[in-house]
């Protein structure tokens, strides 16, 4: 039997690859610093051997592949162990590649935003349909309650993430996935820690449209000109999805019906009638449309399309209600771009129109943690209509104050244009000003791309009390 080991195996991608691969036969296990929850829960579930620290001792030579995680470095143990015995090694994108896609119709999602839902979507509409395809995704989808799927269908959905692979490979992951149909919804700059500038990202996205085989098909975000701008150089046909009136899928009449978004869907002058998405505003909109554009790819039928859409549940932390307590909702979101803390704040303001809204935002993603965005998280606050900002402070304090994020400068900022806009050093106050400070009919989404320090149950016994 083959065994294969993981370094660095609790990351969400790592620990899912693990799993898949026990599925195959495979003998798994995996190394990791302070093994930690949910993802050690996840592999103990799965019945797979975990070392609770990097040693050279682990590296057996029972081991005939080493998958590498992209946050492990030279100087590891494991790593230069690995390394010093020319042991065979690859990163997590060339193992699913090698394992999972060659002999699949591979529909790889991209894009700076709502990859993670839009593949859920496209999975789950292929799996309602009856089309049995295999899925991976960073993030729990929930109609599967995981993040992958191993169907006997042709076709395999998955999450491609701009992110390098390991630290021999600092190409994009979604290079390895060998896109048969490629769905691209949004460029924007992001990853400051990976991309030195908006052009290394646009580079890419090139190279993963040249993948893509002239019998395949690339779908391009209308509403975004740096994602057109890729299909002048597509060999393969390329089809359109937004809100844009030139979009050959175009959405219109959009409204809020009850805790559905209502749209109507004209794919070049051919109306398709209205669908319904369980999910707020017209981000998500569009990514209905991109898995409408996927399935109707696939063969699916206008009526499956529109069944299946209805029924989909969504992604843990993508919006989702944690509870509601003295009438007060307490929304989680993995938002931490502007362009994605604008579009979800505006999301419930156009569902809720007549209800205050409280946008809190920890900064911590290595690149809203930079003074990059400074001005572009005061318009996405400040153009949403967010009715009070909190903000915590910056996650990695750490960076020189020169390149750090000012969350002084951001509320300052709100305060002059008459925002109302606070910042608190820790969770505790934060929890314990909204506790006191929220009234029945308020809404709290609570941003971040991190744990934040289990704020969300935190408020939620704080309300209570």
């Amino acid at each position: 039997m083959t065994r294969v080991h993981f370094i660095g195996i609790c990351g969400t991608a790592m620990a899912t690859l693990a799993a898949m691969l026990k599925t195959r036969g495979l003998d798994v296990q995996g190394s990791d610093h302070g093994v930690y929850p949910p993802m050690s829960d996840f592999l103990a579930r799965e019945q797979i051997r975990i070392f609770d620290k990097y040693d050279a001792v682990n590296i057996t030579s029972e081991i005939d592949l080493v998958v590498v995680g992209n946050a492990i470095s030279r100087g590891n143990a494991e790593l230069e162990a690995v390394l010093d015995r020319k042991m065979r090694y690859c990163s997590l994108p060339e193992a699913i590649r090698e394992h999972f896609l060659w002999d699949r119709r591979s529909i790889v999602i991209a894009g700076t935003h709502g990859k993670t839902t839009t593949t859920s979507m496209a999975a789950w509409l292929l799996t309602s349909a009856g089309e049995d395809p295999s899925l991976l995704v960073g993030g729990i989808a929930s109609n599967f309650d995981s993040s992958f799927r191993l169907g006997s269908g042709r076709d395999f959905v998955i999450e491609g993430d701009e992110y390098d692979s390991a630290f021999f490979d600092k190409t994009a992951k979604f290079l390895k996935y060998l896109p048969d149909i490629a769905v691209i919804g949004n460029v924007e700059y992001d990853h400051a820690d990976i991309y030195p500038d908006m052009e290394a990202l646009r580079i890419a996205f090139r190279c993963l449209v040249n993948l893509i085989p002239q019998n395949g098909l690339l779908l391009l975000g209308a509403d975004c000109s740096e994602a057109l701008a890729l299909g002048r150089m597509a060999r393969s046909p390329v089809e359109t999805f937004g809100f844009n009136g030139g979009a050959d899928w175009r959405a219109g009449e959009m409204e809020p019906a009850g805790d559905h978004t209502r749209f109507e869907v004209t794919y070049r002058g051919d109306r398709f009638g209205h669908f319904e998405v369980p999910l707020y505003g017209a981000h998500n909109v569009r990514n209905a449309l991109a898995a409408i554009a996927v399935g109707h790819a696939a063969g699916v039928s206008h009526e499956r399309l529109r069944a299946g859409l209805r029924e989909f549940l969504g992604v843990r932390r993508r919006l989702e209600l944690r509870g509601e307590v003295r009438g007060v909702s307490v929304y989680d979101d993995f938002a931490h771009h502007p362009t994605a803390i604008f579009e979800t704040i505006r999301a419930i303001k156009f569902t809720y129109p007549d209800r205050r809204v409280w946008a809190v935002f920890e900064p911590r993603s290595a690149t809203s943690c930079r003074r990059i965005f400074q001005d572009d998280f005061v318009h996405a606050f400040h153009e949403s209509g967010a009715d009070e900002v909190v903000l915590a402070a910056v996650f990695r304090a750490t960076l020189p104050e020169a390149e750090r994020l000012s969350v002084d400068g951001i509320v300052k900022e709100l305060v002059q244009r008459g925002g109302r806009a606070r910042t608190f050093p820790g969770v505790p106050e934060i929890v314990a000003t909204i506790a006191q400070e929220a009234r029945e009919g308020d809404i709290v989404i609570l941003m971040s791309n991190g744990g934040f320090d289990g704020i969300h149950e935190k408020l939620l016994a704080a309300l209570g009390r």
